[in-house]
């Protein structure tokens, strides 16, 4: 009888220990939250008012610059965050996909287009709990307790209504909207008003509470929103980064009331930075001159077409072993004026793979900041532009977006020069203990605290 309850003994601790091993992870709570249009200057400047990001900065760990992906998007990015892939692995390579009889103006919303793992499968995959609020390309994810991004081409529809019908469990929205948000409308969820920010920071407190999901992801927009408005350094740019804080602090009180803070992880990233535009340049218009593509919604009997995401343009041929087509196009180039000219550069393709584009494109144009690429096709090539944009190629500081890490199993007082969207999924997955191997990402292990 001794000899039993020793062996049962034994095979117990060898059960634990096991699974000890398995599972490995240094936090039982990630929260992942994507500012969209973040700039390191956020956190590391004094004027702009963001105390809890500026704490966590300080004492966690923090980047000067985090590198975004081509084009500088805010779909591509995000799923670029949570597969740790460039798009061209991933699949997601604008934010609305290349329609070839004219652009509907559908964007990615489906999960399911996206072509490689992702941290919600692996999360899923470990019998774990997730969470996300409005984060992109997350129709129909593998995730628990979720509230995608999504609308319809039907304006009449609304914005609300296409949340409900794609939410996770069914009701999750009117269950948070009795316990905490009140009605969800137009008025109180919109992207023109700071309460957007409340709501969806309210959202995740209430789940990360209740559900205690091991991760959680966040999408925040009023910064993008306003800087397209105002520019970089606009009034409401920076009430909106302090209503992006506060909805931040939302979530640090939630997870501080419920005992869990000590076990939780922040992670603060975003998509892209931002560069102040005077100029927008429609190369559509030059392909029309050669009679390449019409003037037309469809672009009617068209050859070769520029599809432009943000401030770039991707050249998209009918038929991609039409050589003759594309020598016509870069004669055009070729030929323009100097003044013209000299606004952009070709990313020819060999530097489109390197940097994991889109790989239907024949080659892209990346204008100089301060110019924006557009789609129209009539009226003059180069016209006058405020506010500011994004979608520019990653290879100078203004479009360089930021990260912060905070929280357990994170080291204190480390900085980290550069580093790129691609490498935030492997810190995430170390964290949690997944099985999940990021295509194009690394861990960088001084980040961790073990």
């Amino acid at each position: 009888m001794k000899k039993r309850i020793l062996t049962y003994l034994s095979i117990t601790l060898f059960v634990f220990h096991t699974t000890q091993a398995q599972d490995n992870a240094l936090s039982d709570h990630v929260v992942l939250i994507s500012i969209d249009g973040f700039r390191p200057d956020f956190y590391l400047e004094t004027p702009w008012p963001a105390p809890n990001l500026k704490m966590m900065a300080s004492t966690g760990v923090h980047a000067n610059g985090v590198q975004s992906v081509f084009p500088s998007v805010t779909y591509p990015s995000h799923t670029t965050i949570i597969t740790g892939a460039f798009p061209a692995t991933h699949g997601i390579y604008y934010n609305s996909p290349f329609e070839p009889n004219g652009q509907t103006g559908k964007w990615y919303w489906e999960s399911d287009l996206i072509q490689t793992e992702t941290l919600w499968d692996a999360v899923k995959a470990k019998g774990k709990i997730s969470a996300s609020f409005i984060w992109p390309v997350s129709v129909g994810a593998p995730i628990d307790y979720n509230i995608p991004e999504v609308w319809t081409l039907d304006r009449s529809y609304g914005r609300i209504v296409p949340m409900r019908d794609h939410e996770t469990p069914k009701g999750l929205l009117k269950e948070m909207e009795i316990a905490v948000l009140g009605k969800m409308d137009t008025t109180t969820f919109n992207g023109d008003y700071l309460n957007r920010e409340d709501r969806t920071g309210e959202m995740a407190a209430y789940v990360l509470s209740k559900y205690r999901p091991n991760l959680m992801t966040i999408h925040l927009i009023a910064t993008d929103h306003f800087q397209h408005q105002q520019g970089r350094n606009g009034a409401k740019v920076h009430t909106a980064i302090a209503a992006v804080d506060r909805a931040i602090g939302k979530i640090l009180e939630a997870a501080e009331r419920s005992n869990i803070l000590e076990n939780t992880t922040f992670i603060i990233t975003g998509d892209h930075g931002f560069v102040d535009i005077h100029s927008a340049l429609s190369p559509n218009i030059w392909l029309v001159e050669e009679g390449l593509m019409e003037d037309k919604k469809d672009r009617g009997n068209w050859k070769a077409t520029f599809h432009t995401s943000g401030a770039s343009a991707f050249l998209m041929l009918k038929d991609k072993k039409d050589e003759r087509t594309l020598k016509k196009v870069r004669k055009k180039l070729d030929n323009l004026p100097l003044s013209h000219r000299k606004l952009f550069r070709i990313v020819e393709k060999d530097e489109l793979n390197e940097i994991g584009a889109d790989p239907n494109a024949s080659f892209a144009l990346a204008p100089i900041p301060g110019v924006a690429m557009t789609a129209s096709t009539h009226g003059d090539v180069l016209k006058p532009r405020s506010g500011g944009t994004h979608g520019y190629f990653p290879d100078f500081r203004e479009i360089e977006t930021g990260f912060i890490a905070w929280g357990s199993g994170i080291s204190s007082g480390v900085t980290v020069g550069k580093m790129g969207l691609e490498d935030i999924a492997p810190l995430v997955s170390e964290l949690l203990g997944l099985h999940f191997k990021a295509k194009n990402g690394v861990l960088y292990p001084g980040v961790l605290n073990r």
